[in-house]
């Protein structure tokens, strides 16, 4: 096991010479002797990148075959506990409780529309299951034929994408798996999600909580229910989240439903009875400032950058500083990581005709690129993209993406 260098390179701007960043290096074979892979698994002869809340590391190390069967391609969530480094599949009455001891693998299949896979990593999880709970997470991601989204969760920083998959809400137990689960009741029902629309220049869409008091006057949102798409419009909102609440919209409606989803635009006042079904009875809204609006242009900035091995070594080249992207950028054989952790957010594309080890390293680089950038760990969410899996929220970072 080879030690290799990350090399940051950004694009200089006109009348700027070319700089790198620091060289960030993986540890080599004299620094992982001490470093044993958990108990359970079973060595492969390769490189295995593990990204989780605590420090990366590289392991010589699989989980053992035969954790997932044919009934995990069925429809529906799923939710396993990560015990002595096995996959345990919950039953549905325990599902929405989370141990702080533990790791959790959480999948949502909708079937052909694809599936997400999440990593839930609680405060006081050991290590070695949060190491386990990676392992676990590869295995059933290439069970699945690659296809799964992924995405980190660490208890305290869930997406909002996370918290709506539990209409009862998620509850926090102390303790791990050697204390035992109490069942709490659980819940299904159709996925809804909330878009908000915000900024001036640099405007994005940002799931959130799917409540009234994500709300306000001065932005636009989308709420999505599938065969209907409310773009609803605040009072005080400005013109370009006027115009971008209805790009989105559209967006989802051409690329994720196929063109058959109702689009209903909704101002601040006249809200339907459909979607006062969904949030409940309105609250008081908060007002907006021009602030707001100058702030979410920085939060909402991006760059893009590719990962290649193209000249023997894992290279990350910054390809745009700024957004949005053209979607040619995207080339199918290599990984690219997108960079909005000014929003909290890192996404990892990789292209159908990328390489396993370009695949594998891209995901270390993107924990690697969150501690080189000073991003705080814990409260930075990665998400995993395979090429033609791309997200709403992603997809906006580019021109003309349909």
């Amino acid at each position: 096991m080879g030690v290799f260098t990350i090399v940051v390179t950004p694009k200089p701007a006109a009348g700027e010479r070319q700089t790198q960043l620091n060289h960030i290096t993986t540890p080599g074979p004299t620094q992982l002797q001490s470093t044993k892979a958990p108990a359970g698994v079973q060595a492969y002869g390769g490189n295995y990148s593990c990204i989780t809340g605590t420090v990366a590391r590289m392991f010589p190390c699989q989980a053992a075959p035969g954790q997932f069967g044919p009934e995990t391609r069925e429809p529906g969530l799923k939710v396993w506990r990560v015990e002595k480094m096995k996959a345990v599949l919950l039953d549905p009455a325990e599902v929405g409780a989370f141990f702080n001891g533990d790791s959790y693998l959480v999948l949502e299949h909708r079937g052909d529309q694809g599936a997400d896979l999440h990593m839930w990593i609680g405060e006081k999880s050991s290590r070695d299951e949060q190491v386990a709970c990676a392992m676990l997470a590869t295995q059933l991601d290439n069970f699945l034929g690659g296809d799964p989204i992924q995405h980190r969760q660490v208890q305290g920083y869930e997406a909002p994408e996370f918290m709506n998959l539990f209409h009862r809400g998620v509850s926090y137990k102390e303790g791990g798996v050697e204390s035992g689960f109490r069942r709490p009741q659980g819940g299904s029902g159709p996925v809804h999600r909330l878009y908000q629309i915000k900024g001036k220049r640099n405007i994005r869409a940002k799931e959130v909580e799917l409540s009234w008091q994500s709300f306000n006057k001065g932005d636009c949102f989308i709420l999505d229910l599938g065969e209907t798409i409310f773009s609803w419009i605040g009072s005080q909102a400005n013109m370009f989240e006027k115009q971008k609440s209805r790009e989105i919209a559209s967006l989802i409606r051409d690329t994720e439903r196929h063109g058959k989803a109702r689009i209903v635009d909704i101002s601040e006042g006249e809200e339907s009875p459909e979607m006062l079904k969904v949030l409940g009875p309105m609250l008081e809204l908060a007002e907006s400032t021009p602030e707001e609006d100058s702030q979410a242009d920085i939060s909402n900035s991006a760059s893009l950058y590719k990962v290649s091995d193209a000249t023997g070594k894992m290279k990350l080249t910054n390809v745009s500083e700024k957004s949005p992207f053209a979607k040619d950028l995207l080339v199918r054989d290599d990984c690219f990581i997108l960079d909005n952790g000014a929003n909290g957010k890192i996404f990892v594309w990789k292209g159908m005709g990328a390489n396993a080890e370009e695949k594998r390293e891209a995901l270390k680089m993107a924990d690697d690129f969150i501690q080189q950038m000073n991003y705080p760990r814990m409260k930075t969410q990665v998400e995993i993209l395979p090429q033609g899996r791309e997200t709403i929220v992603f997809k906006q970072f580019f021109k003309n993406w349909n």
